[in-house]
């Protein structure tokens, strides 16, 4: 249906001011002082517990979890390992760059799905996803330098004693999963799950740009097949990189779910950032032609996606609960008593960010499209994603000396203000709409009465 109201200007350029980028400074500053602040109480023993005491909790279901899943009775679990207060700065590195990885790719895939559908609907704010993935060679690197530096601190499998036959460390269950679970082959993995993503969404970048000066339909039929090339690509690396991120940090278990449900973390998480961006821009003067029904869509998407990230974790969950195998309760254990509870409160609060909270003020039809009940629904499922990572990995690498203060805070504020820097740079490169986008037309008359 095609709208009545008259259609804009479609020739704008974003300006990334020197008042922005100011501000960006300083936030990233008030950040970086957060991190030292945090530092400075960790180090000094602020929020340290001894291990022995935190494990009484769970120290009974490991064993026996331990027994259960292999003969090597007495060996040392993962959870069990001695930690520094240096593990948790490597732990919220580690955290930060894999959910802003998750977000930037993301970018890539709402762009590749859209063309796969060939979608007319998104044409006219498609600069905003596009932008996101050159955030990618920063969370790459951080990545990269983690895994050298603080590897052997976060992740179990990549003690060498572990696979000595015989010795006192001795894991039969890591020596089993050693082919896919040693260092070679790890950072291999890493370090093509970046160049990839980044490399394919290069490409259509440039198809993209390119499409802007010389039209036709050419580069949009290429952008088809690069899209689809990705999604199948990422239909692969986006569960094999879960479980390299996130699943191989608790080595000894594992979930058949576990890929699906870091995409549909990553997936909302990434909608959500479309959709406050596409918002910001629309309140400061920019993105005229997006009218009420994209911002109707886009709600749609993110409550709907908000759902399913619930329906896959409460899946997971009711299985693991119901089934109470000792060797796939104990994630949930660790998180709900061991540590001295500090997961708890974070594990709970993560449901209602992001279940609870979107669904009540998406609801409604008009809620969809209203912007300030957009910006809240989205900046929820943000740090509401944030702390499902957070709750994900926290338990197995940084343990008891854990926290939920400055430093996490500070990493986090540090990380957004990078991302918003990036993105913003990208959106400056360009016109805001792709003037000979085939389906641009269709965008700008999009209608739902």
């Amino acid at each position: 249906m095609a709208s009545a109201h008259s259609i804009p200007s479609i020739e704008e350029r974003f300006e990334f001011t020197s008042g922005a980028k100011r501000n960006l400074i300083i936030g990233g500053a008030v950040g970086a002082a957060l991190v030292v602040v945090g530092i400075y109480l960790a180090a000094n023993g602020g929020g340290h517990h001894e291990v022995e005491a935190a494990h009484g909790a769970v120290n009974a279901i490991t064993g026996h979890a331990a027994a259960a899943g292999h003969e090597a009775a007495g060996h040392a679990a993962p959870e069990e390992h001695h930690v520094s207060w240096l593990t948790r700065i490597w732990a919220n590195l580690w955290v930060n760059a894999v959910y802003f990885t998750g977000i930037s790719v993301v970018g890539m895939f709402f762009i590749s799905y859209n063309y796969l559908a060939q979608a007319g609907w998104s044409a006219v704010f498609k600069r905003v996803p596009e932008a996101m993935p050159a955030f990618l060679p920063i969370t790459g690197i951080i990545m990269l330098l983690v895994f050298i530096f603080g590897g052997h601190d976060l992740f179990h499998w990549t003690h060498s004693e572990v696979y000595e036959v015989g010795g006192p460390e001795y894991d039969e269950v890591l020596a089993g999963k050693h082919g896919y679970l040693n260092t070679p082959f790890f950072v291999g993995r890493l370090v093509f799950y970046f160049v990839a993503w980044y490399f394919m969404w290069r490409k259509i970048r440039q198809f993209s740009l390119e499409e802007d000066q010389i039209g036709g339909t050419e580069l949009y039929d290429k952008s088809i097949r690069l899209g689809t090339a990705f999604l199948v690509i990422f239909g692969v690396t986006s569960s094999t990189s879960a479980w390299d991120f996130v699943m191989s940090i608790d080595p000894h278990w594992f979930s058949t779910m576990f890929g699906w449900y870091t995409l549909a973390s990553w997936h909302v998480a990434g909608l959500a950032v479309i959709t406050l961006t596409v918002v910001m821009l629309r309140e400061r003067g920019y993105l005229k032609a997006v009218n009420s029904s994209h911002l109707r869509d886009l709600g749609k998407f993110v409550f709907a996606f908000s759902i399913f990230w619930t329906y896959v974790w409460f899946a997971q969950f009711l299985l693991i609960y119901y089934a109470n195998q000792p060797e796939e309760i104990i994630y949930f254990i660790e998180r709900f008593r061991g540590h001295g509870s500090i997961f708890k409160a974070p594990f709970f609060i993560t449901l209602f960010l992001n279940f609870f909270l979107p669904f009540l003020v998406l609801m409604t039809r008009d809620a969809k499209f209203t912007h300030s009940i957009l910006k809240v629904a989205c900046w929820s499922v943000i740090i509401g994603h944030y702390m499902d990572f957070y709750t994900n990995i926290m338990p197995g690498s940084a343990g008891d000396t854990a926290g939920f203060g400055p430093l996490e805070w500070g990493f986090f504020i540090v990380f957004i203000c990078g991302f918003v820097w990036s993105m913003a740079t990208q959106l400056e490169k360009a016109n805001l709409i792709p003037k000979h986008h085939p389906m641009l037309e269709e965008s700008l008359h999009h209608d739902i009465a």
